[in-house]
């Protein structure tokens, strides 16, 4: 089975590749070329965030595990901790940034590569968060000041922080950032080398070519979504059905269409509510980052505790 996620993956490098080449070639050749937030939002709260929307059913493995048997628990402490999240935001928004990257730069990493890592050890966890370091380098790298404008729409004002980024960018030391990232792909990549393990590189460049060409909101929508969340939809329709992709494909998609409506619905309301005190495309912002942010650490934690108890 492992020998099939890994040639998919591989597949799927290649076509995500080739389409991030031609893709950003034709923004670069249409300089009036724009993709709207709106697009992007869309993206995310369909293809993005469905990768995370049996994760439901996960928390009734996790919670059999513990000899749970009412379910409400594990929805109310879901729910609970991404209201928490979105809370602390708000109160210490540069904080809660500079940790939300963090655990993003690990978890890209990982998602994006375990498949083809079979050692669960320290030293790769390790190699696993410099190469996510790609994800979030690139942007403020190509883009430095676009990317500070979506800081600044996402409630941050702390001047100490601008400082401190502005400090980061002019000693060089995002550029030492990309190459370890670099160094730990190349390390990934020659390791029990096989030709499946082509899709780091593919993955790799297709990072950068897209934060080059294109602004940072539209780079990593289309990584999150067409890379990241097909990546750990493949995993999940294997855990599905083993034996029928095909079957496991639809199962998937049958069982992540009610939490993904749903969360794209009260997305929505949210984007609404955020309109009538910021700008639109600032509201659509704090929907993605925020938002994102608020899903993501519940859904971390849930891939770990059940990681670690299923062993």
């Amino acid at each position: 089975m492992n020998n099939q996620i890994k040639k998919i993956n591989l597949n799927h490098s290649f076509i995500f590749f080739l389409l991030s080449n031609i893709f950003s070639l034709i923004v670069f050749k249409i300089n009036n070329l724009s993709i709207s937030y709106s697009i992007c939002l869309i993206l995310i709260l369909s293809i993005g965030i469905s990768h995370g929307s049996l994760d439901h059913i996960k928390g009734k493995r996790l919670l059999k595990i513990f000899n749970i048997e009412k379910i409400y628990i594990f929805y109310l402490s879901y729910i609970f901790l991404a209201i928490l999240v979105m809370y602390i935001w708000i109160l210490i928004p540069s904080i809660s940034l500079i940790i939300f990257l963090i655990v993003a730069t690990y978890h890209f990493g990982k998602e994006d590569t375990q498949f083809l890592v079979l050692e669960k050890n320290i030293f790769n966890q390790l190699l696993f968060f410099f190469k996510g370091l790609l994800i979030i380098l690139a942007p403020i790298f190509f883009h430095f000041d676009k990317t500070v404008g979506i800081f600044k729409l996402l409630l941050i004002d702390n001047e100490i922080f601008y400082s401190s980024l502005s400090f980061i960018e002019k000693n060089n030391i995002i550029i030492i950032g990309i190459l370890l990232s670099t160094i730990s792909s190349i390390y990934l990549f020659f390791k029990n080398f096989e030709i499946k393990k082509f899709s780091i590189f593919l993955d790799y460049f297709s990072i950068l070519i897209l934060n080059y060409y294109l602004s940072p909101l539209v780079a990593f929508t289309i990584y999150f979504c067409f890379l990241h969340s097909i990546r750990h939809s493949i995993s999940l329709i294997y855990e599905i059905d083993k034996n029928d992709f095909t079957n496991g494909c639809k199962l998937f998609i049958k069982k992540a269409i009610p939490l993904t409506i749903l969360t794209a619905f009260f997305s929505l309301i949210g984007l609404y509510l955020l309109s009538n005190n910021y700008g639109f495309e600032s509201s659509i912002l704090k929907i993605v980052f925020i938002g994102l942010a608020s899903l993501t650490f519940p859904h971390i934690l849930l891939e770990y505790f059940l990681e670690k108890n299923e062993k």
